[in-house]
């Protein structure tokens, strides 16, 4: 799981916060492949029929800001999407994705999702910190991941993660 493939699905804008990714009235849905088909409603209605699994999400600052619904999280892996490229994350939302082992919260520099187009198939080797854009042939950098995230990441979240191992 070090190398990841797949397209980049642009939504250029900050504050995207969790009732959008998952709006309220699906949060009583328990089935998280029914969840997916609600995923980023509030922006893009048929974003679960664009994606495929290995995909990526790349979005502006403080992504999944809001209530601390693991809904959001989830939908949007039940959806395909493997990582989400952003400046920032609300923590909560951070933790959420890693903890539950759903989808890797990636944080790039702003410049980095300007150079980023919608649909531009991405390559993340998440060992050297590195993001390639092959459509267009260009490198930037990911910031890596603390020891213990890295850590819970490799082992498949939280719950599979032993400390000392």
């Amino acid at each position: 799981m070090n190398i990841l493939r797949g397209r980049a699905y642009k939504y250029d804008r900050n504050n995207i916060d969790t009732d959008v990714i998952i709006p309220g009235p699906y949060l009583k849905i328990h089935d998280h492949k029914e969840l997916a088909k609600h995923a980023m409603e509030g922006i893009d209605p048929k974003f679960p029929e664009k994606v495929s699994q290995g995909d990526f999400l790349v979005t502006g600052s403080n992504f999944g800001c809001g209530s601390s619904r693991e809904h959001a999280p989830i939908a949007l892996s039940q959806t395909g999407i493997k990582a989400i490229l952003a400046p920032t994350f609300a923590r909560i939302f951070y933790r959420n994705a890693v903890d539950g082992g759903y989808l890797l919260p990636i944080e790039i520099d702003e410049s980095t999702v300007k150079k980023i187009s919608d649909t531009d198939e991405l390559e993340i080797d998440i060992s050297q910190n590195k993001i390639v854009n092959l459509t267009k042939k260009e490198q930037y950098a990911m910031k890596p991941f603390p020891e213990l995230i890295a850590k819970i990441v490799e082992a498949g979240g939280l719950m599979k993660y032993r400390p000392g191992s």
